[in-house]
């Protein structure tokens, strides 16, 4: 999520290349790479405290599962890793001995760190060039020209890396493992402080992994253009997931000590649906499988990559929206238009959902929850997944990088709808007509 920064030319100097300004790359500090390990080594940490801790009191159940959310997830980020660094095929037994100690993602902040502290020591020839515009006011852009060297551009590969391990850990790992602690946490009664650090660690983990489709979703719609997040809305964003995620969790977890034997249709359902969405759009379009997905694959290979990446794309949807839309028949997998009425399905859908579990759990819930004010904690998680929503639309409004260059934001779609009846036809909205 770390930009390039640049250095001031003058006009003169634009119009001597062109009409673009010439800027020497640099970069800034890997911090997204330092925040996805610290964040893999404190959940696993946390998740082996627990475990020692399960097999203390002998609780079998719970220390198998919480081991197995915390290995998959970890398998899944090591092959990861040596997949986007090719490394099977380069002699470099050290780096593939941390992956099968589990320790890749510190060997590979360790690489970044290395190749970001020899950056500019020495002159290095680039081996590209990139031209981007930087929005320097409202609609106004100017276009860039940089120089990518090869440190450059292995620094840009750990980060890519780190991001894709980031949602992977987030939604295969954390998720899963949240959901059972809590779980765990409404059976006992009782929050143990492992138990606690382990369900902070998770909700962390799995908010940054959103925070980074987020971003990602970003600068796929507006690849033309240097995206670079304010602090408001990183702050919104944060907190549109963090809300947005743990009602969600909460929700399915009160649902399931009611209503046991419901949960797991309710689950495949959900699987089965957000699965399958992808592959009809697919076959409605009628396109053939992208080609070219990684060089040496074959027809079997491609099908396989596409439906782990269909797993994971149901998976993050599962439990919050996931800003980035898979398209089977693009090349790179990722719809790049915003499609806003899949939005808007989504958490209407969702917050229906949401209502009618937690009304379920209500009506149906075991007695030990006597002590609780029931109808309260139905309001406050309701409200919550509300104030979700409503800080997505202050970001899509206020603190989005683009926003200026939307055709009509936020509080023009809400003055369509509230002046639809009034005017059915067609409007007038700051001075631009529009179908209303």
């Amino acid at each position: 999520m770390e930009s390039l920064s640049e250095t001031t030319i003058s006009p003169k100097a634009a119009e001597e290349h062109g009409g673009y300004v010439a800027v020497r790359s640099r970069t800034h500090p890997p911090f997204s790479i330092l925040t996805s390990t610290l964040l893999f080594c404190a959940e696993t940490v946390a998740a082996c405290v627990l475990i020692a801790e399960y097999k203390h009191t002998e609780d079998a159940v719970w220390m198998s599962l919480t081991i197995v959310f915390m290995l998959v997830p970890s398998i899944m980020v090591q092959l990861t890793l040596t997949f986007i660094h090719r490394d099977l095929g380069k002699d470099r037994p050290v780096i593939l001995l941390m992956h099968l100690l589990q320790l890749g993602p510190i060997i590979r902040c360790v690489e970044a760190l290395i190749v970001y502290f020899r950056m500019g020591r020495e002159e290095e020839p680039y081996v590209s060039i990139s031209r981007k515009k930087h929005l320097r006011g409202w609609g106004y852009s100017e276009e860039e020209e940089r120089e990518v060297g090869h440190s450059l551009r292995r620094l840009a590969t750990h980060r890519n890396a780190f991001k894709r391990t980031a949602v992977i850990q987030a939604f295969l790992g954390s998720t899963p493992q949240l959901t059972l602690q809590l779980y765990v946490c409404v059976l006992q009664r009782y929050i143990s402080p492992a138990r606690a650090v382990l369900m902070a660690m998770s909700l962390a983990s799995t908010t940054y992994g959103a925070l980074v489709l987020n971003v990602l979703a970003i600068q796929i719609k507006y690849d033309d253009y240097k995206v670079r997040l304010s602090v408001p809305a990183f702050f919104c964003i944060i907190v549109w997931r963090c809300l947005e995620i743990a009602t969600r969790v909460t929700v399915l977890v009160l649902f399931c000590s009611a209503l046991k034997a419901w949960v797991a249709a309710v689950a495949l359902v959900n699987m089965i649906i957000l699965f399958l969405l992808p592959w009809v759009y697919f076959w409605k379009s009628g396109s053939s499988l992208p080609e070219n997905v990684e060089k040496n694959f074959s027809w079997l290979g491609t099908v396989t990559v596409l439906g782990t990446v269909t797993l994971l794309y149901s998976a993050i949807n599962m439990f919050c929206w996931s800003a980035v839309q898979l398209n089977l028949s693009e090349r790179d997998l990722i719809d790049q238009s915003q499609n806003w009425g899949r939005l808007i399905i989504h958490y209407s859908i969702r917050l229906l959902e949401n209502a009618t579990l937690i009304l379920l759990w209500y009506f149906y819930k075991e007695d030990g929850f006597e002590y609780f004010c029931s109808p309260l904690l139905v309001v406050q998680l309701l409200v919550g997944y509300c104030a979700s929503v409503l800080f997505m639309l202050l970001f899509y409004q206020y603190f989005h990088p683009c926003r200026s260059l939307f055709s009509h934001n936020v509080s023009d779609f809400i003055l369509c709808v509230c002046l639809r009846r009034t005017k059915p036809n067609r409007m007038l909205i700051e001075g631009r007509e529009t179908d209303v």
